[in-house]
């Protein structure tokens, strides 16, 4: 018996005893074996434990001075990385865990402690992954295996092989790795993520705290969960324990088919609290698939600006339902401008699928092939309308677009000659052009002052905006913009819908109450 082991006993030797009082008591209790999770879990997670393995990977870090204080490595935190649970203090966990992960650190005058003058170190991270091809195809999370200079594969067995790296996509954090075995390895598949269901029951096998070959069960709490950490976020939820190490590990259903990667977990404490989530079979397979074939992710490109359909921008335009995604700008070099999408319009429908709210759209071009030629329809002024577009290729070394520029200059009184909507407006002019650094793109009517109380504050709008529209359509001048609010309110409208720029000329829409 190891030491922690023995320690462990010795630790809950107080409490075992009050375990064996209370588990007399046990046959008194009825439990249904469904209330334990269906039975067929056993078979499933003795047919596909062998596929499941541990990702060990290792990297230099230089020795840092911190001002005040000793000399410490600056260690990275990663998802995929070992961290102490938090336990109640005078827990009996408290020493054991404690004592367990010193030791594995190298104690307090080791790596990660107090030691002054220590030279740069390697350190390590543990996370798991899935073979999904007898020849050595391991799939894992790219933030398990990013930086690493040496990844290892570890399998059921206690065996291990190098492995290096064939692709990885860090918008759905999927990695694909290469291992060259000996004799076939045992392989799993995937399954249809699309198929699963609010309830089901599904399994995690993984390696949480270094404790590897884990196997824990629950059920999908939700599905399309966006948790804001990419553009394509489409997530699997589950109550089933993921902790840190599980990153990277599939989630099985009942036929032993994986239907999700686990990805992140929302904890205070950073112990699993029954919200875990999983990228989608269905999301992931698209992404291997090309990993493997292309040893990088090529997807669609649409080139346009999209914002939500709020509730009221949809009565600003007179939909009965939000619903699509917004068109907010068009790119003067992408495949939309030359197929006749504009900026206001709504496509709620794309290449055969609804889209039923913005972030539909991102995830259906992404995942549509490249130059193929797509049947788009739009909504243009309360009609539908049907464009075809041949997509262009997401380049992920494209240039970020460069920040709006803000300025802090006061509006010069003698330039307002209109104030409407909490909003102060001037014709563009040179001098406001200059002020707020105004691209010669931009046309329309210049915020130059902002009511602090008003509902326009609320919007984020701000001196050196433009407006470009009003209602959809284009207007030039402070007395355009005065007469477009008021027919708006003489047909009854409570809302106006403004097209607005920032310096740089980039669009999003904005609804403001004329009540």
């Amino acid at each position: 018996m190891t030491a922690p082991i023995a320690m462990i006993f010795k630790a809950f030797r107080p409490a075992l005893a009050g375990m064996a009082a209370a588990l007399v008591m046990l046959p008194v209790l009825s439990v249904s074996a469904q209330a334990r999770g269906p039975e067929k879990i056993a078979d499933v997670a003795e047919s596909v434990i062998d596929a499941v393995v541990n990702i060990s990977t290792s990297q230099r870090v230089e020795a840092q001075v911190r001002p005040g204080g000793p000399r410490q490595p600056e260690r990275p935190e990663r998802r995929g990385e070992e961290q102490s649970p938090q336990v109640p203090p005078g827990s009996p966990f408290e020493e054991f865990f404690k004592d367990f992960f010193e030791n594995r650190r190298g104690g307090p005058g080791g790596p990660g402690g107090q030691g002054e003058n220590r030279a740069p170190r390697r350190t390590s991270s543990l996370g798991s992954g899935f073979v999904i091809d007898p020849n050595g195809l391991v799939v894992t999370n790219n933030h398990v295996i990013a930086d690493a200079e040496e990844i290892n594969v570890i399998f059921n067995d206690g065996s291990r092989l190098k492995a290096e790296v064939l692709g990885r996509d860090p918008k759905t954090d999927l990695a694909l790795l290469q291992v060259k075995p000996e004799k076939p390895l045992k392989a799993v598949k995937f399954g249809d993520s699309d198929k699963l269901r609010l309830g089901e029951w599904v399994i995690a096998i993984g390696n949480p705290f270094s404790l590897g070959g884990s196997v824990s069960a629950g059920i999908v709490s939700a599905r399309n969960r966006d948790i804001q950490s990419g553009p394509y976020d489409n997530y699997i939820q589950t109550d089933a324990a993921i902790n840190r190490g599980n990153s990277g590990g599939p989630l099985f259903n009942l036929e032993g088919e994986v239907i999700g990667i686990n990805t992140a977990i929302i904890s205070p404490s950073g112990g699993s609290i029954g919200i875990g989530f999983a990228v989608p079979s269905k999301v992931a397979m698209t992404v291997i698939d090309q990993l493997r074939e292309f040893k990088e992710v090529r997807r669609g490109w649409l080139g346009v600006r999209i914002q939500q359909v709020t509730d009221d921008i949809a009565e600003s335009l007179g939909l009965k339902q939000a619903r699509g995604a917004l068109i907010a700008g068009v790119d003067e070099k992408g495949p939309a401008k030359p197929a006749g999408i504009e900026a206001g319009d709504i496509i709620i429908r794309f290449d055969g699928r609804d889209i039923k709210e913005m972030r539909d759209l991102p995830r259906i071009v992404a995942d549509t092939p490249v130059g193929k030629d797509v049947e788009v329809i739009v909504l243009r002024k309360g009609k539908e309308e049907k464009k075809t577009v041949k997509l262009g290729r997401l380049e992920d070394a494209e240039k970020a677009r460069p920040a709006s520029v803000q300025s802090d200059a006061k509006p010069d009184d003698k330039t307002v000659v209109q104030k409407a909507l909490g909003l102060d407006l001037a014709n563009i002019s040179p001098e406001l052009r200059k002020r707020y650094k105004i691209k010669d793109s931009v046309k329309g009517v210049v915020i130059t002052g902002i009511d602090q109380n008003s509902a326009a504050a609320e919007k984020r709008l701000s001196a050196g905006d433009t407006i470009v529209e009003v209602a959809q359509e284009a207007i030039g001048t402070t007395d355009d913009f005065q007469k477009r609010i008021e027919k708006l309110k003489k047909d009854g409208r409570k809302l106006a819908l403004l097209l607005v720029a920032n310096p740089e000329g980039e669009l999003r829409f904005v609804t403001l109450s004329l009540q």
